[in-house]
């Protein structure tokens, strides 16, 4: 199988809020790619350290004691303003900082060389999908290009295209984007194929590190997928949970010791990592304890946590879930006793009380645990890479999958009223054309306010852009037309077009940067920063590399002169030389950590020509 201009297969990546996790069809199967640490999901994480970049394990390693320089939750950004409600409450509980920057798109400010730099989120999404592009190039042995990206179902067009732009910065052609939840369902039809007879209901329960998303669909023998509905939440999942663990930790520290520990970011990074590792065991065990040692001003803070105690903190959340999954059914008019399978994917589907009201809510049926639930989804998009590249697999080629827009989409009518031209649930690709008339006399231009969203009032809805059309006419209100086409690809991105029915002049939605988007010139600027930054890394680890060999060299050297036998052999001037070089240059070592690569590697050579009897 050969990728679009490469020789190199297509991949598949889930890019999550938590983690992320790549996979390719190799070898007639889906192979998901270990990083450089050996573990197969990698933390979206970013750290910022002095001269040096890392993402991923290393990243996540050092943020209890780089907090104000470690990124994480850049999803929850993507995509969004600044002005966001969601944003703002993030934005109280995360130790980096974010401000505002141009159209109100939201900035994370970092120190980085010794200075402040600002990254927008698709900046640091775009790190992330690098780290995953490396990791399956290591494994591939080839330069990879396409790549196909998952999306929560529930993100709406600036999302998704925002994050298509950081695929794009990453040095990736973006051939596909899918919805998570109906990745996770491809890889439970592959792997349960000789299972499937006829057709089957499937109900996804994707409950992850950041986001939410229930769907429900159709499986059919042979391999269709057919998306019923869907519905979710942006921003809701693990991180929720661990946010609401580390402020009852934060109110029982006051009530303790009448101290307060909001404003220390190194204790409250501390605190977050402890509660994320208590979370994951209780998933197995009823109790565990978070134990710190001076967290704050010197004080050791210890505490023991329950299960129950966990799902008394959470219930509203768990309960919002269930809420959700009944409007899904609802919204594909299906009972629940027509559901034949329901799927759990996502790592926060691994607490036990999760499950449990799920399994309630379907009559005690049991739950399909046949998938990993971290790693389907990039398995899913790595099938649908190998379907959309040319993969000439039989099972590859046989996967149909008809997938829906998860948000209505329209736009502002006169007194601010959402008129809806494509609703949701409905199968993309799709389009759809709806004329709308003047609303006073002689009007030559109308503007075009487009929305997307449920309610009623336009702007309770998620404003995607704007534009206008000129030239209508002269003629009484009611009397021109305009033509309005809404068009979503594959990819779920939308595209409006608007035509003067007299005249046949027509115009084109273009979300301008004022409204979020970017334009063409910042992603081509943000690609060089991209290049910039790994070639930075690469130097980085080249001068480190060069630091160690040189310690390493020094260290040996001590060792050999100890050695009585190699004295005798060598003349005492000679010797004497040689003590003096591998002293001097470990002064030199001690004072000069940040010397070049060039300095670095110009004193080992010196060193081993000196004592080359020794070597």
């Amino acid at each position: 199988m050969a990728g679009r201009g490469t020789d190199a297969p297509a991949i598949g990546i889930d890019l999550g809020t938590t983690y992320s996790c790549v996979a390719v069809w190799k070898h007639d199967r889906i192979e998901i790619i270990p990083n450089d640490q050996g573990n197969r999901t990698t933390p979206s994480h970013v750290a910022f350290v002095d001269a040096q970049r890392l993402i991923g394990d290393g990243a996540k390693n050092q943020a209890p004691m780089n907090p104000a320089n470690t990124i994480f939750d850049a999803k929850r950004l993507i995509g969004r303003r600044f002005s966001d409600s969601k944003v703002q409450g993030d934005m109280k509980l995360w130790p980096f900082k974010v401000i505002q920057g141009p159209a109100d798109t939201p900035k994370i400010v970092v120190t980085y060389n010794g200075q402040e730099k600002e990254f927008l989120a698709e900046e640091i999404s775009a790190m992330i999908l690098g780290k995953m592009k490396e990791t399956a190039e290591g494994y591939l042995g080839k330069t990879v290009k396409d790549a196909v990206i998952t999306v929560p179902a529930y993100f709406n067009d600036s999302q998704r295209q925002a994050t298509k732009d950081a695929g794009t910065i990453a040095g990736l052609n973006v051939i596909r984007m899918i919805n998570e939840p109906t990745a996770a369902a491809i890889a439970y039809g592959l792997d349960n194929k000789t299972d499937i007879v006829g057709k089957i209901n499937v109900l996804v329960f994707d409950l992850g590190g950041g986001t939410f998303d229930v769907s429900l669909m159709t499986i059919e023998e042979g391999g269709s997928f057919e998306v019923k509905a869907v519905t979710g939440n942006t921003h809701l999942g693990g991180e929720d949970f661990d946010n609401r663990m580390v402020d009852h930790c934060v109110r029982e520290f006051k009530r303790r010791w009448n101290k307060d520990l909001t404003g220390n970011q190194r204790a409250l990074g501390r605190l977050r990592f402890a509660c994320e590792k208590a979370k994951r065991i209780l998933s197995c065990t009823t109790q565990t304890s978070i134990e710190l040692d001076c967290l704050h001003e010197g004080i050791d803070f210890s505490l023991k946590f329950t299960r129950a105690k966990f799902e008394d903190l959470n219930m509203d959340s768990f309960n919002s879930c269930i809420e959700t999954l009944e409007t899904c059914l609802s919204d594909a008019k299906m009972k629940k006793s027509c559901v034949d399978q329901v799927i759990l994917v996502g790592g926060s589907t691994r607490i036990p009380k999760v499950q449990h009201m799920l399994q309630e809510y379907f009559d005690g049926r049991e739950l399909s645990k046949s998938v990993n639930a971290d790693e389907a989804v990039a398995y899913g998009a790595a099938v649908l890479a190998a379907k959309v590249s040319g993969c000439s697999d039989k099972s590859v080629q046989e996967v149909v999958l008809h997938d829906v827009t998860p948000l209505s989409l329209g736009i502002s009518m006169l007194g601010d009223v959402y008129d809806v031209v494509i609703s949701r649930n409905t199968r993309i690709p799709t389009s759809n054309s709806k004329s709308y008339v003047t609303t006073f006399d002689n009007q030559s231009v109308v503007g075009i306010h487009v929305y997307q969203g449920e309610r009623s009032k336009s702007t309770d809805n998620h404003f995607l852009g704007n534009f206008s059309i000129s030239g209508l006419p002269p003629a009484p209100k009611g009397m021109s037309s305009v033509m309005l086409c809404f068009e979503i690809d594959a990819n779920g991105i939308l595209t409006v077009t608007a035509a003067i029915v007299s005249t046949g002049k027509m115009e084109k939605l273009v979300i301008s940067n004022e409204n979020g988007r970017l334009t063409k010139e910042e992603i081509e600027k943000m690609v060089s920063d991209a290049e910039r930054y790994k070639l930075e890394d690469q130097e980085f680890k080249k001068k480190a590399d060069a630091y160690n060999a040189l310690e390493d060299c020094l260290y040996k050297l001590k060792n050999k002169l100890k050695d009585y036998n190699i004295k005798t052999r060598v003349l005492p001037e000679t010797l004497k030389e040689m003590e003096t070089v591998i002293a001097k240059t470990t002064k030199w070592l001690e004072y000069n950590q940040a010397a070049p690569f060039a300095e670095l590697h110009l004193m080992k050579v010196h060193l081993e020509f000196v004592c080359k009897p020794l070597l």
